[in-house]
C-alpha cells in the first residue's frame, strides 16, 4: 500500500537571515520524511515565519497568518514576531502553536504534535546542502546569530539575543557543500558579520585537519578559496575590515561591502548609538578604493530619525556626495515597539520624512548614474539570474550587485543560456541603476 507523506506549506517573511531559518526548518522536516506544498490547499498545515522588526512588518505578519488560517486552517507561527504570542493569539486564536526566533526544535515539535512523522527511507531523501528557498545558483550563509550592538532604533538583540558565532569549520563545511551542489554565489550574512567570533574569543576549530579561527578575516580568506563568488553583507566598519580589502583586489572574494551606515550627522548617529566619526569613514573609503579600485559599497540610511534637523539632513546629503557610494537604500524612520528611540524628543512629521526620502533618493540616483557611466566599455563577468524569452534577454548581475536589492545587467539572450551561467560581457550602456552589455 502506497502511503502519502505528510505535507507542509511555508510562508517566509522578512530578511535573508529569516530565510535561512526557514531553510533550516525545511531541511529538518524533509529529513524526517515530510513533503512540501506550493499552495495552501495542498498542505496538511502551514508554517508562517514572521518578521517583527517594524510595526509595518508586524502588520504584514498578522495579515499573512490570517491568510494562512482562512485558506488552510492549521497554522504554526514562528520567527521574530513570535515573541508577541498574546497579540498573535488575540488576532488569530486558532493557530496551533507560536514560537520565537531560532526556536527550531519547538517548531519541529509543534509539527510533530499536529502531524506525526512517518519514517520511510523511500521518502527521507535530503540533498547534502539542505533545502534552499533561493535559486539553485546562489545561497545565503549565516555565520552567527544575535547582536551585541544596542542601536536605539533596533530591537534585534531583544528578539534574537546577543552574538553567538558558529564554529569556523562548521561554516566552511556548509559553504563547501553548497559549492559542490552547484551554488555559484554565497552571500555571507548575520546581524553583525564583522563581529564574527568576538563572543568565542576567536576560538579555532578543525577544518580538514587544520585549525581555523572564528575570526572575520580568517573565515573570509577560507571562503575565498572555494571558487564561488563570495559576497559580504551587514559588515560594520571595524578596523579589522581593512584585512579583507586585499582579498577583493586579488579576486578571492567579490569587491563588495554592505555596510549599514544609517546616517552621517554626528549628532544623529550619537542619538542612534552608532559610531559617529564620518570623516574617518570617508578616509577609509578612499584607502579601500586605492587598494581595490573595483570596490562597490552598498549602504542603507534612515531619514526622519527623532530630532533630525534640516541641518543634519543636509549634512547627510553632502556626505553622500563625498562618499559616492555605489548602492544605497533609504528608509523613513518608523517607531518600533520596545526601541529606545521612541523615547527621544522632537519626532519628525511624516510629510517631512517623505520629502527627505525623495531628496536623498534623487541625490543618490545622480551619484549612481555617474558611477555606472564609468563602467561603460568595461569587460566583466556576470552571473545570470533569469531568462526573459519574450524580451529576448538574460537578466544578470555584476560582482557589484547583490540579488533583489541592487541593479542588474541586461544582455542579449543566446541559445543555451540558463540561470546560474556566467558570461564575460562588455558594458555598452548605463542607466540610473542598471547596466546593459554584450556577450564576448
Amino acid at each position: 500500500m502506497t502511503r502519502t507523506p505528510p505535507t507542509i506549506g511555508l510562508v517566509s517573511l522578512g530578511c535573508p537571515k529569516a530565510l535561512v531559518d526557514s531553510e533550516r526548518i525545511l531541511t529538518q522536516l524533509r529529513a524526517e520524511g515530510y513533503r512540501f506544498a506550493g499552495d495552501y490547499e495542498g498542505a496538511d498545515l502551514v508554517i508562517v515565519n514572521t518578521c517583527g522588526f517594524l510595526d509595518s512588518a508586524k502588520e504584514e505578519s498578522l495579515a499573512a497568518i490570517g491568510e494562512a488560517v482562512s485558506r488552510n486552517g492549521r497554522v504554526i507561527v514562528t520567527g521574530c514576531f513570535g515573541k508577541e504570542t498574546d497579540r498573535i493569539r488575540a488576532a488569530h486564536p486558532s493557530v496551533l502553536a507560536v514560537t520565537g526566533p531560532q526556536q527550531y526544535e519547538e517548531v519541529i515539535g509543534a509539527v510533530h504534535e499536529a502531524i506525526p512523522p512517518e519514517h520511510d527511507p523511500k521518502f527521507d531523501l535530503l540533498p547534502p546542502q539542505g533545502l534552499k528557498l533561493t535559486p539553485k545558483h546562489y545561497a545565503y550563509l549565516k555565520i552567527s546569530e544575535g547582536c551585541n550592538n544596542r542601536c536605539s532604533f533596533c530591537i534585534i538583540p531583544s528578539l534574537r539575543g546577543d552574538l553567538v558565532s558558529r564554529p569556523a569549520a562548521s561554516v566552511i563545511y556548509e559553504a563547501e557543500r553548497l559549492v559542490k551542489a552547484g551554488v555559484k554565489e554565497i552571500l555571507v550574512i548575520s546581524q553583525d558579520t564583522s563581529a564574527y567570533g568576538v563572543d568565542v574569543k576567536y576560538a579555532a576549530s578543525k577544518f580538514r585537519g587544520r585549525e581555523v579561527r572564528a575570526r572575520f578575516g580568517d573565515l573570509t580568506r577560507e571562503l575565498g578559496e572555494l571558487g564561488a563568488w563570495i559576497r559580504l553583507h551587514y559588515v560594520y566598519p571595524y578596523p579589522h575590515v581593512d584585512e579583507v580589502i586585499p582579498l577583493m583586489a586579488e579576486g578571492k572574494i567579490l569587491p563588495y561591502l554592505d555596510i549599514p551606515f544609517q546616517h552621517a550627522s554626528p549628532r544623529v548617529l550619537k542619538q542612534m548609538r552608532r559610531p559617529a566619526n564620518q570623516e574617518k569613514v570617508l578616509a577609509r573609503l578612499a584607502d579601500w578604493r586605492r587598494t581595490c579600485p573595483d570596490l562597490a559599497v552598498r549602504s542603507s540610511f534612515i531619514v526622519g530619525f527623532p530630532g533630525e534637523s534640516e541641518e543634519d539632513f543636509d549634512f547627510l546629503l553632502e556626505w553622500l556626495k563625498a562618499a559616492r557610494l555605489e548602492r544605497v537604500g533609504c528608509f523613513k524612520y518608523e517607531a518600533v515597539a520596545g526601541a529606545r528611540a521612541n523615547e527621544l524628543p522632537n519626532h519628525v512629521p511624516e510629510e517631512v520624512k517623505e520629502e527627505r526620502w525623495h531628496r536623498l533618493m534623487q541625490t543618490q540616483q545622480g551619484i549612481s548614474a555617474d558611477v555606472l557611466r564609468g563602467k561603460i566599455g568595461r569587460e566583466i563577468e556576470v552571473l545570470i539570474d533569469e531568462i526573459d524569452e519574450e524580451a529576448g534577454e538574460a537578466i544578470a548581475r555584476s560582482p557589484w550587485d547583490a540579488p533583489e536589492i541592487d541593479g542588474n545587467v541586461y544582455i542579449p539572450l543566446e541559445p543555451g543560456m540558463a540561470p546560474g551561467d556566467k558570461r564575460l560581457v562588455r558594458i555598452t550602456e548605463a542607466e540610473e541603476y542598471d547596466l546593459l552589455g554584450e556577450v564576448l
